[in-house]
């Protein structure tokens, strides 16, 4: 293994000396490569976690001097004229620097530490490399890119597996009666949370790219249209097989919340598309409401009361018991989550059915209560993107991220209603909106951002808005590194 990720890495050192822009973009397409995992030295480390590392050094090597310039004239406060803050430049700092106090709550362990760095240290010099190199190389729109093919990869494998049942390493996943595809991940939910963002991100992108007219010869106006044809017909293909995959995965939160974004980026897109989505809604309300199995069963899922949403609520309910004994304000610390809730962990719940005799059979009957016992295992989070940043960095990281969200969600709105550049961003706004819609909605029940590539993508989302905010507060000029 540690042969092929040699000659990688230098044959990826060297892309990053020549085209750094084209390095991160393969970089982004390759997100899920954390699952490529390798010693080094005896520490454990993944093949995206080298080449974040690579192309940070090899841009922070070739402005070293700048950087330095450019800080010496903010302590001095020599050159009032440089504008250099990065977007959510404090919310970044105090990110950092809460998340690194966890890992001493935590215990200061390996994996605690391995954590910060894969999930907070290392995406924030993703976010500035980003900014950097897709700022002034002038088109942002490169980034998307990768991620569109990406997610057609992703998409592409998971609908194999849904069709064949290969390449499902869980006998109960690949079974057909039971089939839910993984795509290159090792669980279902995984092909939601990676996904479900980015297909708003690129109905966002497919909005923006109306095709414009094009001057010059016969052969130029061809090759223009061919291009935002293969465009078009790409991001349609990959926002298709994206909602096909996540519905093979069967993962309901997943498309819970894009669906609670495409209401969303239906009522930002125009006054039409806003009366039309909210006539549908209403409809589709009246529809659900007067038709008793589904009042039922959507009631049953926003009540979580199905099997699940049962799951869930025993998890957050220990949760809480574990935060409120003395660990309220420092969490549970990074990686120390499943030893902290030991003490507090049941091991397993009579899961409710419709039965009106449920309580009196779980009462009166051991074999009943056999039928309905469902164990509990510890996971590695509580499964809910308030408590999981809560009990890994604390309630002030957990405040802080739920400010960073709201900060994302102001900005994008204060940029559509400065209508700036409308032509081009508006619609990759509304879709950056919709994204951070999915992570949230989603993230109500799961782990949307505590796994190497959910991490980076939160921060490449990030950098994005941070790009078009730039853009707009300088005017198109030039930033220091």
């Amino acid at each position: 293994m540690i042969l092929p990720v040699i000659i990688y890495f230098f044959l990826f050192l060297l892309l990053s000396v020549r085209r750094l822009d084209l390095a991160v973009m393969i970089l982004i397409f390759a997100l899920p490569s954390y699952l490529i995992k390798f010693n080094i030295f005896g520490l454990p480390s993944t093949l995206l976690e080298i080449m974040i590392l690579t192309i940070f050094a090899v841009w922070f090597l070739k402005n070293y001097k700048v950087v330095f310039l450019n800080l010496k004239s903010k302590i001095l406060n020599s050159d009032s004229k440089i504008n250099n803050d990065y977007p959510f430049k404090w919310e970044i700092i105090f990110f950092l620097l809460i998340s690194f106090a966890a890992i001493g709550v935590g215990g200061f362990s390996n994996s605690a530490l391995g954590i910060w760095k894969a999930y907070f240290f290392e995406p924030l010099l993703l976010f500035i490399i980003i900014i950097n190199v897709f700022y002034k190389n002038g088109d942002f729109k490169k980034i998307l890119w990768p991620l569109l093919f990406s997610a057609l990869a992703v998409s592409l494998l998971a609908f194999y597996q849904k069709a064949t049942g290969n390449l499902i390493s869980n006998p109960f996943w690949a079974a057909a009666e039971t089939r839910r595809a993984v795509s290159f991940f090792g669980y279902p939910n995984a092909v939601g949370l990676y996904l479900g963002p980015l297909i708003l991100i690129f109905l966002g992108w497919l909005f923006s790219s109306v095709i414009p007219a094009k001057a010059g010869s016969r052969k130029e106006k061809t090759s223009f249209l061919i291009f935002h044809f293969f465009k078009f017909f790409t991001i349609i293909l990959t926002i298709i097989f994206s909602l096909i995959a996540i519905y093979s995965a069967r993962s309901e939160g997943a498309l819970i919340g894009v669906g609670a974004a495409l209401i969303i980026f239906s009522l930002l897109g125009s006054k039409k598309s806003r009366w039309t989505t909210l006539i549908l809604v209403a409809i589709l309300s009246l529809a659900i409401f007067s038709y008793p199995p589904a009042r039922f069963y959507a009631f049953k899922k926003i009540t979580l009361n199905d099997f699940s949403g049962q799951v869930r609520k025993a998890q957050w309910a220990e949760t809480w018991k574990m935060l409120k004994d003395n660990r309220f304000i420092a969490g549970a610390g990074l990686a120390n989550y499943q030893n902290a809730i030991a003490p507090y962990h049941q091991e397993g719940i009579f899961i409710k059915n419709d039965d009106p005799d449920f309580q009196k059979k779980v009462v009166f009957s051991a074999e009943y209560r056999k039928q309905v016992w469902q164990p509990l295992e510890i996971y590695l989070y509580p499964h809910n993107i308030f408590l999981n940043f809560w009990t890994e960095i604390g309630f002030l990281g957990m405040l802080l991220f739920a400010w960073i969200i709201i900060k994302f969600y102001y900005l994008n709105i204060s940029l559509l209603f400065k209508n700036f550049d409308a032509a081009n961003n508006k619609y990759i706004l509304i879709g950056l909106i919709g994204a951070m819609t999915v992570i949230v909605i989603h993230g109500l029940v799961d782990v949307p951002y505590f796994k190497n590539d959910l991490a980076a993508m939160f921060w490449i989302f990030m950098a994005i808005l941070g790009i078009i905010k730039l853009k707009y507060s300088l005017g198109g000029k030039e930033i220091k590194a």
